[in-house]
């Protein structure tokens, strides 16, 4: 708890406000202002770009609920402040809600106006294949169902065994089976919009969290079947904060999208995996990496944002990172492996920032 209270002051900024007394008050927290805190600080992790709602000022709305929670009884309210709190989170989660359930209905709409098409064709050319019409009723139930991930496993398997049903059909169908692939193939792009849109950050164009959850829990479960090392970098932007407050936050998002455009150049194997989890932390999932292949890598990339000078209109801008490195060890859970690369970024940050640490493992490598 002592170390993750020091990683939130630092992060909000107040790590030289009042001098010694604050490092000396700053772990005096009740157990309810302490809980408050760790949630605050989870949410805000996890937010979505929603409209009225940028993740950067949401963010900023919970950081300043953060600092009032850290100041002394005698300068906040602890119940008007819980109120101001809960009527946020309760505004927050009706929007994030709407915006949630929008989406899903537009979704639920595309494929409910393929259905129709394709019923409809069914209809016309009296299609009897029980493997077609099976596939075209269970579509049909998961368009009305609540679940995307019903949905989207029988909308494909629908298509794969209309696409195999319209194949064997003879030549004097091919005028009605080209209209029919056309729709599929708009359907099949705007699916693959959709789950790009899901799996997207909307700011960089890097994976989200969501994305980088899945992926952890794939590459665990590849290398308890192929024993292969893989190997996880977290990073983030050194001094963001002070970045934002200098130029505005115009200036941080041309940041942020630079350097994720710097990282997915750095890193370009198509199985290379580059999100953006959070603010401005990063994390790098390196397949068939062992932690000398990726220490070597993750130098080239700090030599380059080093020398690097990064042109915004009429300023010329520099930033440096910080990183944690870890190999997956056999066994391991994937919060484990998080956990590992975290620590070892926070050693990176706490040790002088722009530098890199390999977390404590199997193989010791100091940091750079």
């Amino acid at each position: 708890m002592k170390t993750w209270i020091d990683k939130l002051i630092d992060s909000l900024g107040l790590e030289s406000e009042d001098g010694e007394r604050r490092r000396k008050k700053k772990h005096e927290l009740s157990d309810e202002r302490a809980t408050l805190l760790y949630l605050i600080d989870v949410y805000s992790k996890h937010l979505v770009e929603i409209e009225g709602h940028p993740v950067r000022k949401t963010r900023e709305t919970f950081d300043e609920f953060a600092r009032e929670l850290l100041q002394p009884s005698s300068k906040a309210d602890p119940e008007k402040l819980l109120f101001r709190l809960r009527q946020f989170v309760s505004t927050y989660r009706v929007d994030e809600y709407t915006y949630v359930r929008k989406t899903f209905e537009d979704f639920k709409g595309i494929l409910w106006d393929f259905v129709d098409h394709l019923a409809e064709e069914a209809r016309v050319e009296h299609v009897a294949d029980k493997d077609v019409l099976s596939h075209l009723r269970q579509l049909k139930e998961a368009v009305e169902s609540e679940s995307i991930d019903i949905l989207r496993t029988k909308s494909r398997e629908f298509i794969d065994s209309y696409v195999e049903y319209q194949t064997k059909k003879d030549q004097r169908r091919s005028k009605r089976m080209t209209s029919i692939k056309k729709n599929l193939d708009t359907v099949k792009k705007r699916l693959v919009e959709a789950d790009r849109a899901v799996h997207t950050d909307h700011l960089t164009g890097a994976f989200n969290r969501k994305s980088f959850d899945e992926r952890v829990k794939q590459s665990i479960s590849l290398q308890a079947v192929s024993g292969g090392n893989v190997t996880l970098c977290m990073l983030d932007i050194d001094f963001f904060k002070k970045i934002n407050d200098t130029y505005g936050h115009d200036i941080g998002d041309f940041v942020l999208k630079e350097c994720v455009r710097v990282l997915q150049e750095s890193y370009g194997r198509q199985s290379d995996f580059v999100a953006r989890i959070g603010g401005e932390e990063f994390a790098i999932i390196l397949q068939d990496h062992a932690l000398e292949h990726a220490v070597k890598r993750a130098e080239e990339v700090f030599a380059r944002i080093r020398r690097e000078a990064f042109i915004h209109e009429d300023k010329e801008l520099r930033f440096t990172i910080s990183m944690g490195i870890a190999q997956l060890v056999a066994g391991e859970t994937a919060d484990q492996w998080i956990k590992r690369a975290d620590q070892a970024l926070y050693d990176s940050k706490h040790g002088g920032r722009n530098k890199w640490t390999v977390s404590a493992g199997p193989v010791g490598i100091k940091a750079a």
